[in-house]
């Protein structure tokens, strides 16, 4: 029996105890950024399996260290821990225990995963070459995360290579999915505030409006991907908050939109910034109002390494056959994974984890939201392939 045939048996009989690992964090999640008892919880599950571990790792990280018997490259694979501030409205025995917070984009899973694949490798690490960097990771889901922090706290010193995978709900399940280059789009921020003078409703040609203003703005800013964006490159300008005035009959002083960009191309996420700039003030002006632009810088675009991406083509081919892999289109979520990218070369996929006999799954960061819990096992069977294939 090969190596990867006893991890894979492992995994397999330790299914249920990452199914376990998994509901206890379900039942107890943690704030981005507020996590105490979750990176204790997984610090102590490495260190029962005499796994040595940093704590504390810009302040909420935990990385756990296996050295394999035999000399190797040194791998490391990324877990997010954080959740949502979102009322879990399943209705499961493992349904969160804290008001207003639940994981609801599979976090729980990520670190059910990763500590199983711990488990799993370390069982057999005698055996292995190399080392494996298990880096788990607090406040992926709020700017500025943690993985810059972590990077800077030393996480990736010494790794060659580093992996890491999300569980997706409305992917099929038996699957594997990545690309090349571009998977996850970069964010920004805008905030726009829109100055005008106040006035009666009945009488708006003694104020400035800014609410018309404001709208005529709005409008503007889609001219920027249909006549500023290359065509072949994408680019989302989206305004998704509009507040302006208290009464029905009164113009306010001011109106304030929000809003978000999501783009691939660094060229492109700036132009876009300046092009929010120069509308909103010309704009504004030519309806006599004053305008305020804040864009805020959130995560960078997820680049895949190709030779990384190849290597796990090659991993989940060689191990599931050759069907289980698909690439596909970018998406426009982001990712704080895309720091490491770009740190050392690497990949960043998706694990299909669609609950059975469901034709339309919750979506991610819905109040319903599940997955298909054996698609975790999947994962670390994944990462322990991958791990393999990086050491030929």
């Amino acid at each position: 029996m090969t190596i990867q045939q006893q991890i894979f048996n492992y995994i397999d009989k330790i299914s249920n105890e990452i199914a376990d690992i998994r509901r206890h964090l379900h039942m107890h999640p943690e704030l981005s950024h507020q996590e105490v008892e979750t990176p204790d919880f997984i610090a102590k599950y490495l260190e029962g399996l005499n796994i040595p571990v940093r704590r504390g790792v810009a302040g909420r990280g935990v990385v756990g260290r296996i050295e394999g018997g035999n000399p190797g490259k040194t791998i490391a694979f990324r877990a997010d821990f954080d959740a949502l501030p979102i009322q879990d409205a399943k209705d499961v025995a493992y349904k969160s225990t804290v008001p207003g917070v639940m994981h609801a984009c599979g976090h729980d899973g990520h670190t059910a995963a990763l500590l199983g694949f711990a488990k799993a490798m370390n069982e057999l690490k005698d055996e292995l070459p190399g080392t494996i960097v298990l880096i788990h990771q607090f406040g992926e889901e709020l700017s500025p995360g943690g993985a810059r922090a972590m990077i800077e706290d030393g996480c990736l010193e010494g790794v060659d290579e580093i992996y890491g995978a999300h569980l997706q709900s409305q992917m099929e399940v038996g699957h594997v999915y990545g690309r090349d280059g571009y998977l996850q789009a970069a964010e920004d921020t805008v905030k726009i505030t829109v100055n005008g003078s106040g006035t009666h409703g009945a009488e708006p040609h003694t104020g400035t409006d800014p609410i018309l203003a404001a709208s005529h703005i709005m409008v503007a800013l889609q001219s920027i991907v249909s006549r500023n964006a290359d065509p072949l490159k994408e680019l989302v300008v989206s305004i998704c908050k509009f507040h302006a005035g208290d009464a029905d009959n009164v113009i306010p002083e001011k109106a304030v939109m929000e809003g978000t960009i999501r783009v691939f191309d660094e060229n492109l996420r700036t132009l876009a910034g300046q092009r929010i700039k120069d509308l909103a003030a010309g704009v504004g002006k030519g309806l006599g109002c004053t305008v305020d632009v804040e864009i805020g810088k959130g995560y960078d675009s997820l680049w895949n390494h190709p030779e990384q991406m190849d290597l796990i083509r090659r991993a989940v081919g060689n191990s599931f056959g050759e069907s289980v892999y698909k690439d596909i289109a970018p998406i426009m979520p982001v990712e704080d994974f895309s720091y490491y990218l770009q740190q050392v070369p690497g990949a960043f996929f998706f694990v299909g984890a669609k609950p059975l006999d469901v034709e339309n799954p919750f979506p991610h960061h819905h109040e319903k939201f599940d997955f298909h819990e054996p698609a975790m096992a999947m994962t670390a069977k994944v990462f322990a392939a991958a791990y393999l294939e990086s050491q030929n």
